[in-house]
């Protein structure tokens, strides 16, 4: 905005920088990771805590940073109760 680039809006949408709180498309990277990650996941269901840590990073590498995180460890959490 400083630079004359535009309004933030539009910087916000040129760059991609918008933040994905789509539960349908966070639902699809979560299952994507996990099948991704089957060590993580048992090792969750062991009782290691850390994993799930490793998990969302994932989620959020997989979505280069862009998914909503509070939903991203809902639905992960939805996904290995399950």
């Amino acid at each position: 905005m400083w630079s004359g680039e535009g309004e933030a809006d539009a910087i916000i949408a040129q760059r991609g920088l918008r933040q994905v709180s789509d539960s349908g498309a966070i639902e699809a990277i979560v299952d994507a990771v996990l099948v991704a990650n089957a060590t993580m996941v048992a090792e969750y269901k062991a009782g290691k805590e850390k994993a799930f840590n490793g998990l969302v990073g994932q989620c959020m590498k997989a979505s280069r940073g862009q998914a909503n995180p509070a939903q991203v460890n809902d639905i992960l959490k939805q996904k290995l109760a399950g």
